[in-house]
């Protein structure tokens, strides 16, 4: 049990520094990792940018409230389980945040005992409610096709849920390599429209005039080696759903014509002046922060507006490190199957340095090492040496760090110690509580550290 408390990740939310830095002390010598935010608005962006198991938060702070936190961290991740803190006058506050999804609250001054076993049933809840929604997704297709059960995608398969049977027009954002394809489909195939076509243009791969007559099509003879009229990507995609690919490279005239397709499901051909209507749900990726593009007069404001009805963000490899192994095992099952490579084991020190690797390629670099080390493997077991270079140059550079953090073990139990001690005014009884020893065992520690010196 202890060894997979270590992997759980608390965010703890208070503008009190000394009391943020007390749970986070105790929280730590209860086996948990520990993140900090100052108060309700660094909180939200925290969630927005990380994935975590829990967050115990404050409800009285200067800039955010958290009341007011937990309903946008309720909408970023709505399956994210909170404790708030509460002094007794606004205990209905809290009551009345618990109405609205909050996981529980707990009255200051806090009741320790209290803290950690709220602590273990919001952790527990979270995972009994991840693996249930995968077990009776209404979507077993997609859960199949995209691999991971870590919480952010978990919330990335609900979020597809609730958007998958509408007509909305859906822009889904993430690194090269996360998968937005793959989201693209699952939209697809979980619509009305799944029984109509499916159609993919990347809009980074043509030139502008060639991505426009593959989008609507042209007229015998509307250009050079026009020999026949052909029908777009737009047409062929009547009915079904149209997938645009790096809709940010698209120039700033392709992007009036698309509008007015999105506008008014109408177009014509290159060269010709018949106007088709076509019934096509669109749905757009990029890489790039088009928001960021818009203040740039990169890409249109309206266009942008008119794609932005749903963004699906999909969370990169380094937030979601729990999905690896699983990841690992699929794709090395493949490789070996398809090259004919008989695989008996994957060593535990390459399995290691793939979860600590932070593929900056994301799903696509690690299905490409995976690869590239099944067909270098020597022997049945795929091990460090058959890895990419850059992988194995990363373990490299890692190995000092780690020689050192082991060295400096002592120091950090030192500094976490003398602190505690000074976070409670010297009071070593309650010092001890925290930290999970004896007052002796304390007092000894104390003398210890005096005496090195």
């Amino acid at each position: 049990m202890a060894g997979e408390k270590k992997q759980i990740t608390i965010l703890v939310v208070d503008d009190d520094q000394v009391h943020r830095y007390m749970l986070c002390s105790m929280l730590g010598t209860w086996g948990y990792r520990t993140v900090e935010a100052d108060d309700g608005d660094t909180a939200v962006a925290a969630v927005q940018n990380n994935p975590y198991d829990a967050v115990l938060m404050d409800i009285r702070m200067v800039r955010m409230d958290g009341r007011e936190a937990f309903i946008r961290i309720h909408t970023i991740a709505p399956l994210l389980p909170v404790i708030l803190m509460t002094a007794y006058s606004t205990v209905e506050s809290a009551v009345e945040t618990i109405q609205q999804g909050a996981h529980d609250y707990l009255t200051k001054p806090l009741d320790f005992d209290r803290l950690r076993l709220a602590l273990e049933r919001a952790v527990d809840h979270h995972q009994v409610i991840a693996k249930k929604y995968q077990e009776e997704s209404p979507m077993p297709g997609l859960v199949s096709r995209i691999i991971g059960s870590s919480p952010p995608m978990i919330e990335l398969f609900e979020m597809i849920s609730y958007v998958a049977p509408t007509e909305a027009t859906v822009l889904i954002s993430g690194e090269s390599g996360t998968g937005k394809e793959l989201v693209a489909e699952a939209l697809h195939e979980n619509s009305e429209r799944k029984n109509r076509p499916f159609v993919k243009v990347n809009c980074a791969a043509l030139a502008e005039g060639l991505l426009e007559t593959e989008l609507f099509g042209h007229e015998k003879g509307a250009f050079t080696g026009a020999e026949r009229k052909r029908e777009g990507k737009f047409v062929q995609a009547d009915g079904g759903t149209l997938f645009l690919d790096e809709i940010g490279e698209t120039s700033q005239a392709m992007q009036v014509k698309l509008l007015r397709v999105l506008q008014e499901q109408e177009l014509q051909r290159v060269g010709g002046e018949e106007t088709i209507s076509v019934d096509v749900r669109v749905i757009a990726a990029t890489n790039r922060d088009l928001e960021e593009e818009v203040k740039k007069n990169n890409f249109r404001d309206d266009l942008y507006y008119r794609l932005n009805v749903v963004m699906i963000d999909v969370p990169p490899l380094r937030m979601r490190g729990e999905d690896i192994e699983e990841l690992v095992q699929q794709f090395s099952d493949k490789f070996a199957e398809k090259n004919r490579r008989e695989l008996e084991s994957i060593t535990p020190g390459c399995m290691d340095l793939l979860r600590r690797y932070p593929w900056p390629g994301n799903v696509r670099e690690l299905e490409n090492a995976i690869e590239r080390g099944i067909i270098l493997m020597r022997g049945s077991s795929l091990t460090e040496k058959s890895l990419p270079l850059a992988i194995q140059k990363f373990a490299e550079d890692q190995r000092p760090v780690d020689e050192n953090r082991q060295l400096s073990i002592f120091e950090a139990e030192k500094q976490l110690v003398i602190q505690t001690v000074e976070a409670t005014a010297g009071n070593k009884s309650e010092a001890a509580r925290i930290l999970g020893i004896t007052r002796k065992t304390l007092l000894n520690k104390l003398k210890r550290y005096s005496g090195e010196n």
